[in-house]
């Protein structure tokens, strides 16, 4: 059936199952993840045709069961009998609809993780009815972007580049944000093993004050840095991260920690950073993270979109960038994670620095349920 044939389908089915993959830790500047979780979204509409979707859950640790518990117990039933076949629309009703409760609760960042998901579902369903890749019903034009090898801790930090490097990626994206001296000499290390031509980020996960940051910041900008992301807590006042731009030596990134089309307009407005970072899987889904990519790129900003979790979000992260075009990286989580690896779709593997979206309508491949078995949370 078309997509013009299905326009007047309704949900009827909204499920959530939740993973859990043991992994070694990945360290951050604010916590230590021990396990990686996947709450999967999927929604079925009243004519069998189906979506799926990821929501962001990584901390705290406890914060995959809350999430499914929110999406089984308010935002499905909510789901229910509303029309299928307009995403953007419902993602807009329901952030109406629960805008109140996010507030009286204290739970904005929860319940836009949980909208987030099911407008991932909602836009892979459609594009399934349309028998098209997502990306091509966004309106892109190429099945292929660039990416960056991500969540390189500060362990053996030169040992993972360069195995990355093998592997076919050829720009690279550090932790910092733990001790200045190490941060400074780890960075200096890995560029030397890199050589100039590579591309090189890094990442502090909020993790300075702003009295320490320009400082911290020049020290690693004189190795010849793409963007350095989150140096200070996003809640910063606006003149705080200006001023910080002004003298940091290299580009600021964030955005992965912004919540709300205002938010992401004033930033990107404001002009401190130069990267804006969405992470559709913490707020906005596929509706509200096209919608700021395509701002940012307007403003001259450039739209590279945050992604560390499950393979969902990752595939859902490529089709976005792709239909949004511009000279973006796609970010890809390198740490062993199995239900990033079995999620996917059928993205390519990295070669030259680029991955592959695949020729198949949605998202790409759906889950394979039965390999997810062993991971399978009771929630």
């Amino acid at each position: 059936m078309s997509w013009e044939l299905a326009a007047g389908t309704r949900v009827a089915r909204v499920q959530a199952m939740l993973f859990r993959a043991p992994c070694a830790p990945v360290r951050t500047s604010f916590g230590v993840m021990h396990d990686r979780p996947a709450l999967l979204v999927r929604v079925e509409d009243d004519e069998g045709a189906f979506g799926w979707g990821e929501v962001w859950c990584n901390f705290p640790p406890c914060g995959a069961e809350h999430r499914a518990a929110l999406l089984r117990s308010l935002v499905a039933p909510a789901l229910q009998g509303q029309p299928a076949a307009d995403p953007a629309a419902t993602w807009a009703s329901l952030t109406q609809r629960f805008a109140v409760l996010a507030l009286q609760s204290g739970e904005p960042g929860p319940l836009a993780q949980v909208i987030s998901a099911v407008d991932q579902a909602l836009w892979d369903l459609a594009a399934r009815r349309a028998g098209l890749p997502l990306w091509r019903l966004l309106g892109g034009t190429r099945a292929e972007v660039p990416a960056y090898a991500s969540g390189i801790g500060p362990e053996a930090a030169v040992d993972t580049v360069l195995a990355q490097q093998a592997a076919g990626h050829v720009a690279f994206k550090l932790k910092v944000g733990f001790d200045a001296q190490a941060d400074a000499s780890r960075v200096a290390s890995v560029r030397r093993e890199l050589g100039a031509q590579a591309v090189l980020m890094v990442d502090a996960n909020q993790g300075w004050r702003p009295e320490q940051a320009a400082a911290n910041c020049q020290a690693l900008a004189v190795h010849g840095l793409a963007w350095i992301e989150e140096p200070i807590p996003v809640d910063q006042p606006t003149l705080v991260w200006q001023r910080l731009a002004a003298v940091a030596g290299a580009p600021l990134a964030g955005g992965e920690n912004l919540l709300g089309q205002a938010a992401f307009d004033g930033a990107i407005q404001a002009g401190a950073l130069s990267v804006l970072q969405p992470d559709l899987a913490k707020w906005g889904g596929v509706s509200g993270c096209l919608a700021v990519a395509r701002n940012a790129m307007a403003f001259g900003r450039r739209y590279c979109p945050h992604f560390l979790g499950a393979g969902i979000g990752l595939a859902m992260s490529a089709h976005v960038l792709a239909a949004a075009g511009g000279d973006g990286l796609l970010e890809m989580d390198v740490n062993p994670n199995p239900l990033r690896d079995l999620l996917t779709g059928g993205l390519s593997p990295v070669a030259e620095g680029r991955v592959r979206l695949p020729d198949v309508p949605g998202y790409g491949h759906p889950p394979d349920l039965p390999a997810l078995r062993e991971f399978a949370v009771d929630s």
